[in-house]
Parts: C-alpha cells; sequence; structure tokens
C-alpha cells in the first residue's frame, strides 16, 4: 500500500514486539521504548506524512507521562470506553489537556471474543425504555454526551441505521447521572501483554497503571 500521508498514525499498544514478529506471544516482547517511538512519530508529524499522532490503550498516568516529554502532544487517545467503563480519569486528563478521546467498543462488542454484557446492564435498560430507544442508543448517546467519539461496530443494516439515529434526543440530566452508579468493569484487559519474565508489564496492575 502507497501513500501520500496517513490521516492519523497511532501507538496501538504501550509495548514493542520483535520485528516481523507475528501474533502475541509472551517471547515476542521487546523491551519499551515509548518516548523514542513517539519522538519517531513527531518527525513523520513535521514532515507531512502523518497529519496527526496519538496513541491508543494507554493508562491515564502513560499519557500524561507522554504528554510531559513530548512537544507534539497527540492529538487522540483511543481506548475502551463505554457505560460499564467509563474511564473517568482519562477523560478529566483529556478535558484538560486538549487531547480527543475516541472510544472503541461503545457497545462492549457483543459477538466477538471480548466477554461482556454491557447492552443488558440494568441501568441502561431502565435508561434505554424511559427513553424509547434501543440500549444500544442509549450507550451511544452516553458517549456523545460525555464528550468523546464514539465507533460502534456492526455487520447489520438496520443496526446501522440506528446507530446514526443520535443526534435529535439526549439523555435528560436526571436519567444521565444514573450511570455513575454503574459498576465498572475493563472488558479488554490485555492478558497477552502480561508475563513475568519477558513482558515489560509483570502484571494487569503495571500494565494499566492501577486502571483495571
Amino acid at each position: 500500500m502507497v501513500l501520500e500521508y496517513d490521516s492519523v498514525l497511532q501507538i496501538h499498544w504501550p509495548f514493542r514486539t520483535e520485528p516481523g514478529s507475528r501474533g502475541w506471544d509472551p517471547d515476542v516482547m521487546a523491551p519499551l521504548y515509548l518516548s523514542e517511538t513517539w519522538t519517531a512519530m513527531e518527525g513523520l508529524y513535521a514532515s507531512g506524512q502523518a497529519r496527526a499522532i496519538g496513541v491508543s490503550n494507554f493508562s491515564t498516568k502513560k499519557l500524561q507521562d507522554l504528554l510531559i516529554c513530548s512537544k507534539v502532544p497527540p492529538a487522540v487517545v483511543q481506548v475502551e470506553c463505554h457505560p460499564v467503563w467509563q474511564q473517568t480519569a482519562l477523560h478529566n486528563l483529556c478535558k484538560s489537556t486538549g487531547v480527543h478521546l475516541s472510544a472503541y467498543s461503545p457497545l462492549g462488542s457483543p459477538g466477538s471474543w471480548v466477554k461482556g454484557e454491557i447492552l443488558k446492564e440494568p441501568i441502561l435498560l431502565e435508561v434505554a425504555e424511559k427513553l424509547n430507544k434501543s440500549p444500544a442508543q442509549v450507550a451511544l448517546r452516553w458517549g456523545i454526551q460525555s464528550g468523546h467519539s464514539v465507533l460502534p461496530k456492526s455487520v447489520h443494516e438496520s443496526r446501522i441505521k440506528e446507530n446514526f439515529s443520535l443526534f435529535d434526543w439526549f439523555i435528560p440530566p436526571e436519567l444521565f447521572s444514573k450511570f455513575s452508579a454503574i459498576h465498572q468493569q475493563r472488558l479488554l484487559r490485555g492478558d497477552f501483554a502480561v508475563h513475568e519474565s519477558c513482558s515489560p508489564y509483570k502484571s494487569l496492575e503495571e500494565l494499566w497503571d492501577g486502571e483495571i
């Protein structure tokens, strides 16, 4: 694939694998060079080869550390974010620093290998019933009203159309406040990136800096 430029170039995960390796086996993990990688990406941004640069799957602390050492701040951080994993601390950091938060799995990835029943969350169902909307619409609208973009995935035409019907209504404050009572649970934990001897992260606590 030949491109004149990349619209958004991102660090997908805060770890490295050996060049040419495939999969997530612990033995392909390589030492971390996050600051060096970011410096190289800043060079691509300066040359026009990347119109924007960002990160994905970064904890609040990792994003904060990157902001301190970067010349060009990340334009975007793409993370798992939905009513069952609201990323409040990361949201606050993004709002205070001008980094855009983009949510993948805003519906919890139903039908995928990622486990979780976000669309069956009782508070989500309650709000959906009161607003005469689907649970998926309410979950997506929650994200938009929280101030981030949402990236839902669907292969069904009817659901794709439904996902676009989000901008002529809103969740009123008395219902929106109910979301703060939802028990929080990260679905994509990143166990594949953790290993006692081969990975730079010995535990999920280290990978997410306590945000698990």
